[in-house]
């Protein structure tokens, strides 16, 4: 059974508009620092969406795919060993780093925290991208 990948698709889709007009104006003088910050805080935002749908389209895929052990309620990491073992992605130790990146934001906010997995978004942007051709097969 195919999966309807359209919400991936529209997730990616948006990380990288958002992170493409971020760069794009990265040396914008008439920006306000204000205005970067509302930029990147877009990039992350988008950033926390395309993991979560990453992850909730990996889970489906081992379900549909995986008769030999029960995927739900298996902890994150042990997905993402799961969806590496599958060829799925190609490094669970990033993926880990991602979640973590989630979790930072998603409970606490502080600029260096938001430095950081602005950091991390066009790594996972590429490994997204990498995860949607798999899926695409």
């Amino acid at each position: 059974m195919l999966l309807d990948l359209t919400s991936l698709v529209q997730a990616i889709d948006a990380l990288q508009k958002a992170l493409s007009s971020c760069v794009k104006n990265e040396h914008n003088q008439t920006l306000t620092v204000e205005d970067k910050e509302t930029l990147k805080a877009g990039v992350i935002q988008n950033f926390e969406v395309a993991y979560e749908v990453c992850w909730k389209f990996l889970k489906r895929w081992l379900e549909l795919n995986i008769t030999d052990v029960a995927i739900d309620g298996l902890p994150r990491r042990e997905l993402f060993r799961r969806a590496q073992e599958n060829s799925l992605i190609k490094n669970a130790a990033k993926w880990f780093e991602y979640h973590n990146a989630r979790n930072e934001t998603a409970h606490t906010y502080n600029s260096d925290k938001a430095a950081a997995v602005y950091s991390l978004t066009a790594d996972f942007l590429k490994d997204a991208q990498d995860l949607l051709k798999v899926l695409e097969q």
